[in-house]
């Protein structure tokens, strides 16, 4: 159970990737079978790839490879680099929390509108159920780095895929 909450977004990333690959193929071989495509494969596809961005932002997270400038940190006396990274984690922060609400706020709205998607005609919200917790999921990675790198005394160390 542990090696399943340790890894749950590599996890996630790898069955969404190994379904879209699926489904993308399913769609190549129906279409020069048939001459016709699968009309619900683009609105899969498509809500598959804003789900494997924002849980591999949750693996980059974890692994602090995260999109960082470190110009005018490196160049800081270590005391006031210790100010700056606060100062960035607590943006950081600011910026994932208000990610996950407003994602959840545009969820809550799909579901009050009761608006339907184009292709399979469900609820649209069902595509947007994961993402404010994934949002979720990138904030908790990044705490889990930045209080890392917090105890080893500032230094961005890269945790390595196991």
């Amino acid at each position: 159970m542990s090696f399943i909450l340790r890894e749950a977004e590599k996890i996630i990333c790898a069955v969404l990737f190994l379904a879209m690959t699926f489904l993308g193929f399913a769609n190549v071989v129906v279409r020069y079978g048939t001459h016709y495509s699968l009309a619900s494969t683009e609105e899969l596809l498509t809500n598959g790839f804003l789900l494997l961005t924002i849980f591999g932002a949750a693996i980059a997270a974890r692994r602090g490879e995260h999109l960082a400038v470190g110009l005018l940190h490196d160049l800081l006396p270590r005391p006031a680099q210790r100010v700056v990274f606060v100062m960035s984690v607590l943006a950081s922060v600011f910026l994932l929390v208000l990610s996950a609400w407003f994602s959840w706020q545009a969820m809550t709205n799909l579901i009050d509108n009761g608006m339907r998607s184009y292709g399979l005609q469900i609820p649209a919200w069902y595509y947007q159920a994961a993402v404010p917790f994934g949002f979720a999921l990138v904030l908790i990675r990044y705490l889990q780095h930045a209080r890392q790198v917090w105890k080893n005394g500032g230094e961005h160390e890269v945790i390595p895929d196991v």
